[in-house]
């Protein structure tokens, strides 16, 4: 009989973001005992929009999530398309895409799954693996505590890397990043604003088109709004020479930047919590080797541009438990058929995420010319009724509407 048939197993989770502690609490569901390491010396506050879809909200509920969320994003607000010299009307924001998504901050997701981890799951903060190695009834995990340099070797019927896109589980098991990352060659910059703007209501949303570069600002019921910059790059790896700010200030030009964008880029050089990165996705042939196993981003990174990150790292997780309990003897069995069950979904979904860069940012005139139309159409009602309809039929839309997390 396997090891993991004894009373208790024990995993290893690897990130406290939203699919390790989503994972956590799932695998405690089933009588498992997990213990979470982070590499960051506490848990992570604040962050940037994120959204929750219908498809992972039912997963949130079975893990005690969702009853701590709501949608945040203003009933009253307004959402414009904007230019440099302070133009605007009205537009399409981000709930104009297919699906039906919940607008909130990364933190009140990460906070919502922390308060449904039961108390006695421990958590090792300033804490990586370091090597991994595994048997058919186990896995020998070295964990360095970064803080005093300090390394043991535990064992564990089970490891799961949440460890982001960068994952260093997946480093050490399946290989180097440079095998599974997938670069969109674009950036994101994502942070909070500090407080209100001089040309904009605090529940009003507002996106600034341009070829090659895009300014979104996102609203929030009862906080300030967050910002999202994206623009395109042919070196990636150019883009790390420097601080967000002087690299998102050299995407937008030499040009006049105008009041709005003028502000945001100010707020920019003294904002605390910055998301920086590259726009890519992880694509693997699989996602489990024996008895590890990569969930959320570390596995299937969709890019931000499919907006299902949140929502598959919850579902992932949720599913992950319900296949583990479904064969409590057989963990890489279990493994299996989890990911068998996960990945048509994932496929679509990254399908989707490259679809949907145009919406995010436009790669040329026609592609900003396209958009301008779409979006002039949505102020004719006649129009706008008929895009809100073939939006309700998007395929890809109903599947981000449908419980994913199901077996």
């Amino acid at each position: 009989m396997d090891n993991e048939s004894s009373s208790n197993p024990r995993a290893l989770v690897v990130g406290l973001g939203v699919s390790g502690i989503s994972t956590a609490v799932r695998l405690r569901q089933i009588g498992w005992t997990p213990v979470i390491i982070e590499r960051a010396p506490a848990r992570r506050t604040g962050g940037y929009f994120v959204a929750l879809f219908a498809g992972g909200r039912p997963a949130a509920a079975r893990l005690g999530i969702l009853d701590k969320l709501h949608d945040r994003n203003p009933p009253g607000g307004a959402r414009y398309e904007v230019d440099r010299a302070g133009n605007r009307q009205r537009g399409a924001g981000y709930g104009s895409l297919p699906g039906s998504p919940w607008m909130m901050v990364r933190s009140d997701v990460e906070e919502a799954a922390f308060a449904a981890l039961p108390e006695d799951v421990e958590i090792r903060y300033s804490t990586v693996p370091s090597r991994i190695e595994q048997d058919a009834d186990g896995v020998d995990v070295t964990l360095t505590n970064t803080a005093d340099d300090t390394s043991v070797t535990e064992r564990f019927d089970l490891v799961v890397g949440a460890d982001g896109l960068r994952s260093t589980v997946r480093s050490l098991v399946f290989g180097p990043h440079e095998k599974y990352l997938h670069r969109l060659n674009y950036m994101a910059v994502a942070y909070q604003l500090p407080g209100p703007l001089s040309d904009l209501h605090q529940e009003d949303g507002a996106i600034l088109m341009e070829p090659n570069r895009s300014m979104w600002i996102f609203p929030f019921d009862g906080n300030t709004q967050t910002v999202l910059l994206n623009y395109h790059t042919d070196d990636v790896d150019a883009e790390f020479t420097q601080s967000p700010s002087e690299r998102a200030r050299a995407a937008f030009g030499d040009e006049p930047t105008g009041r709005l964008l003028g502000q945001v880029l100010d707020a920019l050089d003294t904002a605390e919590d910055v998301l920086f990165d590259s726009v890519e996705q992880t694509r693997m042939d699989r996602w489990q080797r024996g008895r590890v196993v990569l969930v959320g981003d570390s596995a299937w990174c969709v890019s931000l541009y499919a907006g299902m990150g949140v929502s598959m790292g919850i579902a992932g997780a949720d599913l992950l438990g319900t296949l583990l309990e479904r064969h409590p003897e057989a963990v890489p069995r279990a493994l299996a058929e989890w990911e068998r069950t996960l990945r048509p979904n994932v496929e679509a979904f990254q399908e989707n995420g490259i679809k949907q860069r145009s919406y995010f940012v436009t790669a040329s005139n026609l592609e900003l010319a396209i958009r301008k139309a779409m979006t002039a159409g949505l102020r004719i009602p006649v129009a706008s009724q008929l895009l809100k309809r073939l939006t309700g039929m998007d395929k890809d839309g109903q599947l981000k509407d449908t419980d994913i997390a199901i077996a």
